[in-house]
């Protein structure tokens, strides 16, 4: 699909890469990894022909389409979210525009019987046909599934994308995106501003693709569940393992292993021939061995190591005063602005606990965060304990930076003790190794900033953290040093994020945000994602539903007259949860009987799609007839699965407030 050869790309003196050959297959799904700086955005950009090489060719098939989602990009603010999503199938809007011309012009002409006519008629069919096989019919359903798997309410689409922040408009770039279903997807960090549940359907859908995927990001686990193989750049070479990134991680340290034996016995041959050269150099006798060794010495090429893996480096907070038992204790905390955000959030932070806020952007997370810090105003009780210290890294911090310091002088300027001699290792664990260091800071990027927001935070003396997104630009080396620096920091830490792989490990309890309350669930991570997973099953309902035996003490102690009065609700209200238990079986039976019959219908619509690419069956009626009544039939189907699945949802949360 894309070949790649000999690639080379030069920006100063030393390439960036050089001599790179790779192919890119159907339904192909790689990871693009190594360093900040290597080159990977920049290879993306060589893709999709945005950018040039220096040297070598990429060929791409001219009727392969490529679709690219940058890091960054320029986002139009004059439309609503819905259409901005319908931009995704311009081609289709201008075919129905085509066939609805050619109908009004069919309904308007009475000559029948000219030639001019019925060629008018054949293009009618022929567009018709056409628009029918591209599913033109179920678009709006896809964009509907498509900006709801990545967070979007219904109640968003008529929004002016005006009032969605920097996030959510490049959501809604990945949803166009996506909904345009191009041959190849080349993807730079798509989940940067994604929560956990839209990483998790944005997993499945790629899994799921057909086109083929090439990507860049810094999420573990992200990379883990999409991809299948592993493109490295390094040492300004591309190598291709053809592994999953775990796999790659175990083959890069063998391979480096090799590299650093090879070169061990590279600079002992070197050493050999330059001691024989300095012993015999002024002998006449040994003077054609000596020119010998000295031509040998000057064909050795030298063996390159692959860069060394700076996450060995251990950073320690400095030591601070040890806080009160309980740092934060929250009573009855709710905010609202023009809705409510959350109500009555009510929990008691022990020190020295580690925590995650998890859950939907918009949910609330951050707006707590700012409770604690006391930047906007809620009701309820928020105590802050006895000597707490806060260190809060907000997603705006890089914004806080003086400007005209260079990045040494700004973390010169916060280090103490021993810490300062070791500040240029510090910085080189978070990519400002070298002359980056002397970088002022107003030419860094928005990641380089807050990177070094990031160290910054790490030197000061706190003993409660707060940290809202901190991994956004963080690679994944840079991310097991703050990892590393958190799980041996003795204080209390807060994390807002959605990165799995950086909390697994890290945090003890989960408070879980969404539908204006606050959760919490003991354990990592993954027990809170494995929850999640049992708690839509029925089984788990009926056993949360079990009927308490009545306590024989409270019986003599109350009324007689009361306890009977009572028991009819009790009764009534526990055959109203069996009743409703019984109906979330059934509905839960029917959704997946409609999940079974649309993946059926798919199979079968991707069959037909490949019979009617094939020259001898392009006019074949039968085939299209099928192909029109099943894509019929699958829209139909689709309605009543998002029908019945609202029901069930519906019928979940009644049962929860029972």
């Amino acid at each position: 699909m894309i070949s790649v050869e000999a690639l080379k790309v030069e920006f100063g003196v030393k390439p960036l890469f050089s001599d790179a050959n790779f192919v890119v297959n159907d339904r192909d799904r790689i990871a693009l990894v190594g360093k900040n700086g290597a080159g990977k955005s920049t290879l993306l950009k060589i893709l999709c022909r945005q950018q040039q090489p220096t040297e070598g060719t990429v060929s791409i098939p001219n009727d392969t389409t490529i679709g690219y989602l940058p890091q960054v990009m320029r986002l139009a603010d004059d439309t609503t979210v819905i259409d901005e999503a319908r931009k995704a199938f311009a081609d289709t809007t201008a075919l129905k525009e085509r066939i609805d011309r050619m109908n009004r012009q069919l309904a308007e002409r009475t000559d029948y019987e000219s030639d001019d006519y019925m060629q008018l008629v054949e293009r009618f069919s022929q567009e018709h046909e056409r628009y029918l096989m591209m599913g033109a019919d179920n678009n709006e359903a896809e964009i509907e599934r498509t900006l709801t798997g990545l967070g979007f309410e219904r109640t968003d689409f008529e929004r002016p994308t005006k009032e969605f922040s920097g996030g959510w408009r490049m959501r809604i770039e990945l949803a166009k995106l996506l909904l345009q279903r191009p041959d190849v997807l080349l993807l730079d960090e798509p989940t940067n501003h994604l929560d956990i549940e839209s990483i998790q359907w944005l997993e499945q859908f790629l899994s799921q693709s057909s086109s083929a995927v090439v990507l860049v990001s810094h999420d573990r686990a992200f990379i883990n569940n999409v991809t299948t193989r592993t493109i490295e750049i390094s040492c300004g070479r591309v190598i291709d393992y053809r592994v999953k990134y775990d796999e790659y991680v175990n083959l890069r340290r063998e391979r480096r292993e090799q590299q650093l034996r090879a070169y061990e016995n590279q600079q002992k041959e070197i050493a050999d021939m330059r001691a024989f050269i300095e012993r015999f150099r002024y002998q006449a006798t040994k003077a054609v061995q000596v020119q010998q060794k000295i031509k040998q010495l000057e064909k050795i090429v030298p063996i390159e190591i692959d860069e060394i893996d700076n996450s060995a480096l251990r950073l320690k907070f400095p030591p601070c005063l040890r806080s009160g038992d309980y740092p934060i204790i929250c009573d009855e905390v709710s905010k609202s602005y023009t809705r409510p955000v959350f109500s009555n959030v009510s929990f008691i932070l022990k020190r020295g606990e580690k925590v995650a806020f998890v859950g939907k952007n918009g949910e609330g997370k951050t707006t707590l965060v700012k409770c604690i810090m006391g930047e906007i105003p809620f009701d309820g009780q928020l105590k802050i304990g006895h000597n707490v210290q806060i260190g809060y890294f907000a997603q705006n911090q890089a914004q806080l930076l003086d400007e005209q310091l260079t990045v040494f002088e700004t973390i010169d300027r916060v280090a103490r003790g021993d810490i300062r001699l070791r500040i240029n290792d510090i910085l080189g664990a978070f990519m400002f190794g070298g002359e980056a260091s002397e970088k002022k800071v107003r030419v860094l990027s928005g990641g380089e900033r807050s990177r070094l927001a990031m160290i910054k935070l790490l030197l000061e003396p706190v003993n409660l953290l707060i940290l809202d997104e901190p991994t956004n630009h963080l690679d994944m080396q840079s991310k097991d040093v703050l990892k590393e620096a958190i799980r041996a920091f003795d204080g209390t830490a807060i994390i807002v994020s959605h990165d799995r792989e950086f909390l697994d490990g890290l945090v003890s309890k989960v408070y879980e945000f969404g539908g204006g309350h606050v959760r919490e669930h003991l354990g990592g991570i993954y027990d809170f994602l494995r929850k999640k997973n049992i708690e839509s099953l029925n089984e788990l309902n009926t056993r949360n539903t079990t009927p308490q035996k009545a306590d024989p003490a409270a019986e003599n102690d109350s009324d007689t007259a009361a306890a009977t009065a009572s028991a009819p609700q009790k009764s009534e209200s526990y055959a109203e949860r069996k009743e409703r238990q019984r109906r979330i079986g059934r509905t839960e039976k029917a959704v997946k009987e409609s999940e079974k019959k649309i993946e059926q219908m798919e199979n079968r619509l991707k069959e037909l799609d490949q019979l009617l690419m094939l020259p001898e069956n392009a006019s074949d009626m039968v085939l299209v007839t099928e192909y029109t009544t099943t894509k019929q039939a699958l829209d139909e189907e689709s309605d009543r699965w998002m029908a019945r699945s609202e029901e069930l949802e519906q019928l979940q949360q009644e049962l929860e407030n029972l």
